[in-house]
């Protein structure tokens, strides 16, 4: 099946399946009524539909399946942060609606992203710049402890939700114009051959900015985002495992360091190992969100008979236990399912790039999306301390909504142009030889 078809009915599937779920929020007396569900069904085909179009025209061999498994992840996101505050639905679908603009814009604007190569030292300065913003005295914000915001009038931003967009486009241009000195061994160590010493300098540099980031901004799941995009990044442009063996002992120990120095740090840590030890208040939100998953059990309460509201912060950090408490087993496992899809999607795209700066970026990109999702999810089922990052297009929220819009549109733009590269070199091959 064409890509552009596949695309189409997986997007009016996905429109239903998330129709669907509304209707039946809208049925429960004990929910405050709602936006008729025909009307809301067709506003979110409407816009789904606008996106195809844009695709079709400006990237017509792009995958199938980036946009749908999107759209299905948001539609969901949009109808539990729908029942757990209706306040915030009407702000969720005014971000979708602005997310769904810049992913169109995105695609119209930048038909080719090989030229950000160029700019590949001024982006990480761009970069680094929007990172540490709220540092700012007067301009930055501190919500919830972690000081990643700016606030201008009612109005807030992550700047560093588009900061690791930035910083991925660094380092796949950065990469990809240093891999062959970044894997030339001429130093040994027992049997191991490693790198010269001096090539270790960019990864002390992720190093410290990641540290910067979790001592000054106290946003551990950012921190641990940034550094672990340099590591794979790194091991996909040279296959060397010195320097994910390296980086990771100097993130461990920088880490326990921060755990001895910090306190946020520590108390963090203290959560994570021993929720029950102060259930009624640090261990509050973890404990809470663990009893609203095992009230679901395996099929759900079902969407407006759970209390996943008692979960502090459910429509961000805890969407995720809301969607185990009133959907079961089965509706988070499928979101699950769809993440996987959507990496392995993200993946295949950079498999399939010709360009090394897109084959970089496409990676990066698709790293930052699974695991963004696994650190947040790893945090509710315990597997990590709990973070502040969102789901992607699930949790609520502006800032991660659009960039992750963003970071779609630059898969599908990647994926376009490596099956154009493809059928080009393809028809170039089949061209008969005139003797």
């Amino acid at each position: 099946m064409a890509p552009r078809r596949l695309e189409l009915g997986l997007l009016i599937l996905g429109t239903l399946i998330t129709a669907l779920a509304y209707g039946l929020l809208n049925i429960d007396d004990t929910v405050s009524a709602r936006a008729d569900v025909a009307v809301f069904f067709g506003v979110i085909l409407l816009l789904l539909l606008g996106a195809h179009l844009v695709i079709r025209f400006v990237a017509p061999n792009a995958d199938g399946l980036l946009l749908p498994l999107a759209a299905l992840l948001n539609g969901l996101g949009y109808v539990v942060i729908a029942r757990l505050d209706p306040d915030l639905a009407g702000s969720q679908a005014a971000w979708t609606f602005i997310g769904i603009g810049a992913f169109s814009a995105v695609l119209l604007l930048l038909p080719d992203l090989r030229w950000l190569a160029d700019f590949r030292y001024t982006l990480a300065l761009v970069g680094v710049g929007m990172l540490f913003l709220p540092l700012i005295p007067g301009l930055g914000r501190t919500i919830n402890g972690a000081r990643i915001w700016l606030r201008a009038g009612p109005f807030s931003i992550q700047p560093g939700e588009f900061a690791k967009i930035v910083l991925a486009a660094f380092l796949a241009g950065f990469l990809a114009d240093k891999r062959e000195l970044l894997t030339i061994s001429n130093r040994r160590l027992g049997p191991i051959n490693l790198p010269d010493f001096k090539h270790f300098g960019p990864m002390l540099l992720a190093l410290g900015v990641a540290l910067m980031v979790m001592v000054f901004q106290r946003d551990l799941g950012s921190s641990l985002l940034f550094f672990t995009l340099f590591l794979v990044m790194i091991y996909v442009a040279t296959g060397r495992t010195a320097y994910v063996a390296t980086g990771l002992l100097l993130f461990s120990a920088a880490s326990f360091v921060s755990w001895r120095l910090f306190s946020h740090v520590q108390r963090r840590v203290d959560i994570w190992l021993n929720p029950f030890a102060d259930p009624k208040d640090k261990g509050f939100q973890i404990v809470e969100a663990w009893f609203g998953l095992a009230d679901g059990g395996v099929t759900g309460t079902g969407l407006g008979r759970g209390l996943p509201a008692k979960v502090p912060y459910a429509e961000t950090d805890m969407i995720f236990a809301a969607i185990g408490e009133e959907l079961g087993l089965l509706g988070a496992t499928a979101v699950l399912a769809a993440f996987m899809f959507l990496v392995a999607s993200g993946f295949r795209v950079a498999a399939s790039a010709k360009v090394p700066f897109e084959k970089l970026l496409a990676t990066g990109l698709t790293s930052l999306l699974g695991f963004q999702a696994f650190i947040i999810i790893g945090g509710v089922l315990r597997v990590l301390p709990l973070t502040g990052v969102t789901l992607p297009y699930v949790s609520y929220g502006g800032s991660s909504l659009i960039s992750n819009y963003v970071i779609l549109a630059l898969l599908v733009r990647i994926s376009d142009s490596s099956a154009r590269s493809e059928a080009a070199a393809a028809a170039a091959t089949a061209q008969p030889v005139l003797v």
